[in-house]
């Protein structure tokens, strides 16, 4: 604080003297020039405390969804039967999202690189990697609706490509593919069993029972 002779007081961040004037250098940056012999004194004053600010509200921390939410979530988007997603994760990983094939193959619903790539998905996020693998199944599922045993086909595709299945005109003989499409159907049924939707009525095969529900009518139809 600068006080002058007749008691006038300006209050400046810094006082500079240049010869017989002095400059006072103001808050808002301007300056005040007067003669030095006018100063009568400066006076230093504490800095206001500076103002306490309450932290923000706590954001709600949501919780994250589990694998099985994912995976039923992705069924029911697409049209399909929970239960048979559940059987094709169950298969694939156990629901692993850091599960990796010997052969490259990654995540829950176990999506090769390429195929990662053609559907727009990261493999290792479980979101992304649960809706691509079901988006997959769900465009197979299609692709063999109608022809024999067109659930088995459209597993056996997941699993060994769909150019093994054309070749061979259905399930080829591999003992890995054979025995995992015997595996995702037995999951199928039994998370049917467990589940507290009823397979449906008169269906004696899994043809019928997958053909029986909401295929084609999810949000990801054509």
């Amino acid at each position: 604080m600068a006080v002058l002779d007749n008691g006038m007081r300006f209050q400046a961040q810094r006082v500079e003297r240049d010869g017989d004037r002095v400059v006072l250098h103001t808050s808002d940056g301007g300056r005040i020039e007067i003669a030095a012999a006018r100063l009568a004194s400066i006076e230093h004053i504490e800095d206001p405390p500076a103002e306490v600010k309450s932290p923000p509200p706590a954001v709600p921390q949501v919780a994250e969804k589990s694998v099985h939410e994912l995976v039923t979530e992705a069924a029911l988007r697409y049209g399909l039967p929970p239960e048979l997603v559940h059987g094709v994760a169950q298969a694939e990983s156990a629901y692993r999202a850091s599960a990796v094939s010997p052969k490259g193959a990654m995540g829950i619903m176990q999506l090769m690189p390429e195929t990662a790539r053609k559907l727009d998905a990261d493999p290792m996020n479980p979101v992304q990697n649960i809706d691509a693998g079901t988006r997959l199944l769900r465009e197979l599922l299609l692709r063999y609706e109608g022809a024999d045993n067109g659930v088995r086909r459209a597993l056996a595709a997941y699993n060994a490509g769909e150019g093994a299945v054309e070749r061979y005109g259905g399930v080829p003989p591999y003992r890995e593919t054979q025995g995992y499409v015997e595996k995702v159907i037995g999951l199928y049924w039994k998370n049917m069993r467990e589940s507290s939707l009823k397979p449906v009525a008169g269906a004696s095969s899994t043809d019928q029972a997958v053909s029986g529900t909401v295929i084609g009518s999810g949000s990801g139809s054509n």
